[in-house]
């Protein structure tokens, strides 16, 4: 619902954000159309690829099903591939009866030649911290996330998979809904919780492991290691060189210091004190940082695509060009 995607594609397109996430200035980049999501029956064209991702995905099973209030999706890491083996499956079958429905699915040869593109393992944290767990529960669970984590991509391999580009995690530390939920939480010079960004510094060390892993089996796949919390960390440190503001205050909110309060959530009307209150946008969220709360402005998205592409953030340093045929795509 609005305000989301009203800055480029003016009216909800399917993303948490304003506008463009990380995944459509990859496609944008490679000369591919946006990518259809898998759950989206009507008007879709696989050809090119397809976006298993949905909001509040988890790697692990999810413990509680209610996205809505912080909980996870059923659509977790598994199911998304249980899903893309039946896609690669189901699509051959609908390209050899051909026809225009034929012409909307990606052939054969294409699984081998695309780009496997993972954003996942923030929810598994952030969940787990808003179900009460301690920071020293959830650093506990971290190596069952990365083996489950590097399992799925094991299994994609096996499918003929071989390019893949592994996104970590954002320093979680700097989030509103993270700072507001957890006001005590001793503050970095940026003003970001430490201890949290701690966790998700942890987590992504133990995710470049596990993928270092990944390549000494599997030498004939590229995989690469993508830091986009390093990439996007200065937003924090110093906004004003950027052109960004308030990095720490979400944008579409409502009420507190960061402008975040759970049961306010963006583009929801929600009762103050008898009067009803709409939940929007910033007036600018081109230099704004966060959106609302947990996803990030088509602004910051741009900010770290632009950084992170070239291969300068990633391990091996290896451009985003250089990693995949650029006539296919997958997520």
């Amino acid at each position: 619902m609005s305000p989301y995607g009203n800055t480029f594609f003016g009216m909800p397109a399917g993303r948490f954000a304003d506008g463009r996430l990380i995944i459509d200035f990859t496609a944008e980049s490679l000369g591919v159309p946006f990518l259809s999501a898998y759950l989206n029956s009507l008007a879709s064209n696989f050809s090119h690829g397809a976006n298993f991702a949905t909001l509040a995905s988890t790697i692990r099973l999810p413990e509680t099903i209610l996205p809505t209030n912080g909980g996870s999706s059923p659509f977790y890491l598994r199911l998304q591939y249980s899903q893309f083996a039946q896609f690669k499956a189901r699509s051959q079958i609908i390209t050899i009866q051909g026809g225009v429905y034929g012409s909307l699915m990606p052939r054969e040869e294409h699984f081998g030649k695309a780009l496997y593109t993972f954003d996942i393992g923030q929810n598994d944290l952030t969940q787990s911290l808003f179900r009460n767990q301690t920071l020293e529960e959830v650093n506990a669970t971290v190596p069952d996330i990365i083996n489950q984590f590097m399992d799925n991509i094991k299994n994609i391999y096996s499918l003929g998979g071989r390019s893949f580009w592994v996104y970590n995690t954002r320093p979680i530390g700097c989030f509103p809904s993270i700072l507001t939920g957890f006001p005590s939480a001793k503050k970095d010079s940026a003003g970001c919780a430490k201890q949290y960004n701690k966790l998700a510094e942890n987590y992504n060390a133990e995710l470049k492991k596990g993928l270092a892993k990944l390549r000494n089996q599997f030498p004939l796949a590229t995989i690469v290691y993508v830091d986009i919390y390093s990439a996007l960390y200065p937003l924090y440190v110093n906004p004003a060189k950027y052109g960004f503001k308030l990095p720490l205050v979400a944008c579409c909110g409502y009420g507190g210091e960061y402008n975040y309060n759970a049961a306010a959530p963006c583009g929801q009307t929600v009762n103050v004190n008898g009067t009803k209150i709409a939940v929007g946008s910033c007036k600018d969220p081109s230099v704004r940082v966060n959106w609302d709360g947990f996803h990030f402005t088509e602004a910051a998205n741009k900010f770290v695509f632009d950084r992170i592409f070239n291969g300068a953030f990633s391990d091996p340093p290896i451009p985003l060009k250089m990693a995949c045929h650029p006539t296919q795509l997958h997520s």
